[in-house]
């Protein structure tokens, strides 16, 4: 059986493509690092939004509690506003629901409902409202179903909206969305965007240590002795010496 000899050679080659291969990852990293971090910070927002929609409660003509609950057990219970109404959002062994604070009634977060939590306390026009069965990537970080509400404004903003508890999840703009796409060439992850420990980048990782490695290795049979001469000075000749 021939044996197989791992030149230098070999090494070279495939130091050489592989290389370049990173090389395009590295001016991708650098590029998406770059833009992140010249983004505006204020600009690119999109996580405390919930915030800005908090309301103070009207406590008049509240219906009694233990009426409304018919002394079943609750795990939770939240009084809190609602586009301008209060309600009661109730947490039991069957979920989480919403009920009126002043009349009893159940609550439904529909598309109009939606619209109005969105709006409430800003000045900006309601482009259009759509239901989403699952979050898509701009919500990606809140499970369950919710309502998008889209703005007519200069960023295109979006208010992501909760189809259970009609609570103001997130927004987002297009600077944020510039911003994230960055975030996807950063991290590596086309998918999900969200994860440092994918199985892509991993393998990145492994390939810049073995590029590091094997270019230590070519190092030293790139260069011989004769390459470093003129380090070391040279003898003065004897005529030299003799003038």
């Amino acid at each position: 059986m021939k044996r197989i000899r791992l030149s230098p050679l070999i090494f070279r080659r495939i130091h050489k493509w592989v290389g370049l291969i990173l090389g395009l990852q590295f001016i991708l990293w650098a590029l998406s690092g770059s833009m992140m971090a010249l983004l505006n910070a204020d600009a690119v927002g999109g996580h405390d939004g919930p915030a800005m929609h908090v309301m103070p409660v009207s406590t008049d003509g509240l219906i009694d509690l233990a009426t409304m609950l018919a002394g079943r057990p609750v795990s939770g219970l939240v009084l809190r506003d609602l586009a301008g109404r209060p309600v009661y959002e109730v947490s039991d062994g069957t979920g989480t629901r919403l009920l009126d604070a002043t009349t009893g009634r159940r609550v439904s977060v529909d598309r109009q409902l939606a619209s109005d939590v969105a709006a409430h306390g800003i000045l900006k026009q309601v482009k259009g409202v759509s239901f989403l069965a699952k979050p898509n990537l701009e919500a990606r970080d809140h499970p369950g179903a919710m309502w998008r509400v889209d703005f007519l404004d200069p960023e295109n903003t979006s208010a992501y909206i909760s189809a259970t508890t009609g609570r103001l999840l997130v927004t987002r703009g297009d600077t944020w969305r510039t911003w994230d796409f960055f975030w996807m060439l950063h991290n590596m992850d086309y998918v999900n965007r969200s994860s440092f420990n994918h199985p892509l980048i991993i393998f990145v990782a492994f390939c810049v240590l073995w590029l590091s490695g094997t270019g230590f290795y070519l190092l030293f049979k790139s260069f011989r002795k004769t390459d470093f001469r003129w380090l070391t000075p040279r003898p003065k000749s004897r005529v030299e010496g003799a003038a």
